[in-house]
């Protein structure tokens, strides 16, 4: 590890504990500071609405450390937006932001649009398939950029277990989970951005960033999304404006392999697209599955597509100023 990264990891990398949540709010009424929470969502009935209940109960309504909270649906087909509304949340729908521009598949589509519809200094963005959800994952992440005006971008750090533990027990199998993390985002930044080795959940989908920074940035529109704005954080910004953040377990729903597979080609050319700014030769993948007469092959498109830095967009501009 650089000696660069392992001073950085002296300075920048806490524990939720580091700062209680009277001191945020002293923090955030100091520098009059709004926080938006975002939840991209697709699917997620059966989580959405306890994530947004604890957050409006422990976040808006017992302290006002956030501000706005809206869950952007991305296109459910379940009762996904109902519940995530019936909890408290404003919901927007992916489609009817920035309707002129036809929506691309992906979770980054998403988060890039929450930041139309959105208005908060600071912008938090928290995965909607959490079980088990603490409002630490908030205001930990949130908590470096109230109290230190350096910090600009801030990611959770957190054990990952593959399986979910049983009530009463502890916390389940350690050390799994993260495979992408593991087998494909892990060797290519230790490999290609040596200073971002010591992001312990460098495609962890919670996380949170000053506007300012996130308006200057391109979103890559799928699973790409997170190892793409950690590079061009780290080159917009620094090292040292990047922090971490121990919020304790993370639960959550595993994907098959196969998505698997597709979500590490996606990171590929993301990383891919960074170092070189070229154009990929053929961006598919081709997975198999076994058929009755052997094995059948599916090749599947790699997201080859990025939004441009939100400021580019005259509807976010007007907006800003109106």
């Amino acid at each position: 590890m650089l000696e660069e990264v392992e001073h950085w990891l002296t300075r920048r990398s806490w524990s939720v504990a580091d700062r209680p949540l009277d001191r945020l709010m002293v923090a955030k009424a100091a520098r009059g500071m709004t926080v938006s929470v975002v939840l991209p969502a697709l699917n997620e009935e059966e989580t959405v609405g306890e994530i947004v209940s604890v957050i409006r109960r422990e976040l808006m309504e017992r302290v006002r450390l956030v501000d706005e909270l809206v869950v952007v649906d991305s296109g459910s087909t379940d009762r996904t937006a109902a519940v995530a509304a019936a909890a408290g949340a404003r919901v927007e729908h992916r489609d009817a932001i920035l309707p002129r521009l036809p929506a691309l598949p992906g979770k980054g589509e998403v988060l890039w649009r929450s930041l139309l519809v959105t208005s908060g200094d600071i912008v938090c963005f928290v995965d909607a398939d959490l079980r088990r959800f603490s409002a630490d994952f908030v205001s930990g992440i949130v908590g470096p950029l109230l109290t230190d005006q350096d910090v600009q971008f801030v990611k959770a750090m957190y054990d990952r277990p593959l399986h979910q533990p049983a009530a009463g027990r502890g916390p389940g199998q350690g050390g799994q989970g993260g495979r992408v993390t593991e087998l494909v985002a892990r060797p290519l930044l230790n490999l290609h951005w040596p200073r971002l080795a010591g992001f312990v959940q460098p495609l962890g989908g919670e996380y949170a960033a000053r506007r300012s920074l996130l308006e200057r940035l391109p979103f890559p529109v799928g699973y790409g999304v997170e190892l793409g704005l950690l590079v061009d954080a780290l080159h917009t910004a620094g090292l040292d404006a990047l922090g971490q953040v121990d919020v304790g377990v993370r639960i959550h729903r595993h994907q098959d392999e196969r998505a698997l597979g597709r979500m590490a080609a996606a990171i590929y050319r993301t990383a891919q697209l960074r170092l070189s700014r070229a154009h990929l030769v053929r961006p598919e993948l081709t997975q198999f599955e076994r058929g009755e007469n052997g094995f059948v092959p599916r090749t599947h498109a790699v997201d080859t597509e990025e939004r441009p830095p939100v400021r580019e967009i005259a509807e976010y501009t007007a907006g800003r100023a109106a």
